[in-house]
């Protein structure tokens, strides 16, 4: 029989997409309010794979992930994305923009095997955590490389992408060295 032990710690992520670089700027100083200085930032990628938010978020839209410093429980994934919802709306309120979401924000965490995602949607991939939010597995770490899944988002598959989770892959594998 194994015996339950504590989860390593992770590193936490958090995409941020919009049209509006003032919006990616002001998602991310809310998370280093929150969470603390971000240790790695990507590029801001165009977000071209899909026209499936354009009718709340409009065209041309752009995501950038930030990674924090901090060591992160996994169990709190659930708090931080109740948080982020809650900060889409915030900005939604405080600036007048045409589209009803000028802001979208997806909290996840990198573990040296996966990256995982948080979302409020239920599938048949997903796993309930509570207060309505689950999570997935979007892409694992396997022979020195990312492997998606059948149900991984196509903009998850990008080898851009996918080089920016190898550091902080990278970034969580050096921290765990240094305190054992």
């Amino acid at each position: 029989m194994g015996q339950p032990a504590p989860h390593s710690s992770v590193l936490l992520i958090l995409a941020a997409f919009s049209r509006y670089g003032e919006a990616l700027d002001w998602a991310k100083q809310k998370a280093v309010d929150s969470w603390g200085p971000v240790a790695l930032e990507s590029p801001r990628f165009d977000f071209a794979e899909t026209h499936y938010y354009d009718a709340t978020m409009g065209p041309e839209l752009k995501k950038v992930f930030f990674a924090f410093q901090r060591p992160f429980d996994p169990a709190e994934l659930v708090e931080i994305k109740l948080s982020t919802n809650q900060w889409e709306e915030e900005y939604a309120a405080l600036h007048k923009h045409a589209e009803p979401r000028p802001l979208n924000l997806d909290p996840g965490y990198i573990a040296l095997g996966k990256l995982v995602l948080a979302s409020t949607k239920d599938f048949a991939h997903r796993i309930y955590l509570s207060r309505g939010i689950y999570a997935e597995v979007t892409l694992q770490y396997k022979h020195n490389r990312w492997r998606h899944h059948e149900y991984t988002f196509a903009d998850y598959r990008r080898d851009d992408y996918q080089r920016f989770f190898s550091e902080c892959r990278e970034r969580l594998k050096s921290r765990r060295m240094n305190v054992e």
